[in-house]
């Protein structure tokens, strides 16, 4: 089977369906009529011998042999774009309007207190970030990109690891005045100590208390009267006091910093937790968000 312009460009559109989800949006991206859609991708199907889409009223899905087919391709139709894009030098000026959906946590304990400084970097850029427990609908709710902690979600976009951040148990030294400092993980199951749960938005349950040594993983059924599904409101309780807590090591080194917490069990302190970026194509993502990503980045570095 040859293969020539007319494979490549169904194989554009075929990227542009699965991105946008429907027939109708990936001809609004690739300026093309839906009838243009169509017949370009009955020739792909024709071509290639097997049917990649499933298609109804209300949405478009890959098939078992689509998909396998859509994941081998994908990767070098993307090499292709960014080889085109590396050597022409386009697209590099950051401008237009940037809409990011992004983790409560982070947004409000590691970048909002720094956008300022993105901001004035990029003065023709317009950032919208909206701050979101779930991923949703990146691309029916118009989103460039999504920014969320925790292992990788079941969805068609294109996602990769931005870092991974440890998880410290934390308490106050007014907490650790009252109840004594523990000086193993399994004493938070017993002794008196107050433990505050903090609720898993992708589970709607507590986070289980793990601890981490050497390839050791410790499960400690800690106990704890108050459950939150809210990082400021978790901070300012174990600030005050009230109990221990689990939080992630970027956004919290500043409060050990300045006393305001203590780090307990460091030795039990290799939990990993990590961060991704969803984007909504495979395209080569433009200039305003590679920026926005390089950021990203070195705020990680500087956090922890």
């Amino acid at each position: 089977m040859a293969f020539d312009e007319r494979m490549l460009n169904g194989m554009g559109v075929l990227s542009a369906i699965v991105d946008t989800g429907s027939f109708v949006r990936a001809g609004d991206m690739l300026n093309m009529s839906q009838s243009g859609i169509s017949r370009a991708m009955a020739r792909l199907e024709t071509r290639l011998g097997i049917r990649l889409l499933d298609r109804t009223t209300r949405s478009v899905t890959l098939t078992d042999e689509g998909r396998r087919f859509y994941e081998q391709v994908m990767p070098l139709l993307a090499g292709l774009e960014d080889a085109a894009a590396s050597v022409s030098g386009a697209a590099h000026r950051v401008r237009g309007r940037l809409r990011v959906n992004i983790d409560p946590y982070f947004s409000r304990l590691v970048l909002g207190p720094r956008l300022g400084e993105f901001l004035d970097a990029h003065p023709d850029l317009e950032l919208e970030l909206i701050t979101r427990d779930s991923l949703g609908d990146l691309v029916g709710d118009g989103f460039d990109l999504a920014i969320r902690f925790g292992e990788l979600q079941p969805s068609a976009l294109i996602t990769r690891k931005l870092f991974d951040t440890r998880i410290l148990t934390v308490a106050a030294p007014s907490y650790l005045a009252r109840h004594g400092t523990p000086t193993h993980p399994s004493q938070l199951a017993s002794d008196g100590h107050v433990c505050i749960h903090f609720r898993d938005s992708a589970t709607g349950r507590p986070f289980d208390w793990e601890f981490h040594k050497n390839g050791e993983v410790l499960n400690v059924p800690v106990k704890g009267r108050l459950l939150l599904n809210d990082a400021g409101t978790l901070y300012s309780t174990c600030i005050a006091g009230y109990g221990i807590a689990q939080v992630m090591e970027i956004g919290s080194r500043h409060f050990m910093r300045d006393d305001a917490l203590t780090e307990l069990f460091p030795d039990w302190g290799e939990e990993i937790f990590p961060a991704h970026v969803y984007h909504p194509s495979r395209h080569h993502p433009p200039a305003k968000t590679r920026a926005f990503l390089a950021f990203v980045a070195s705020l990680r570095e500087e956090a922890v």
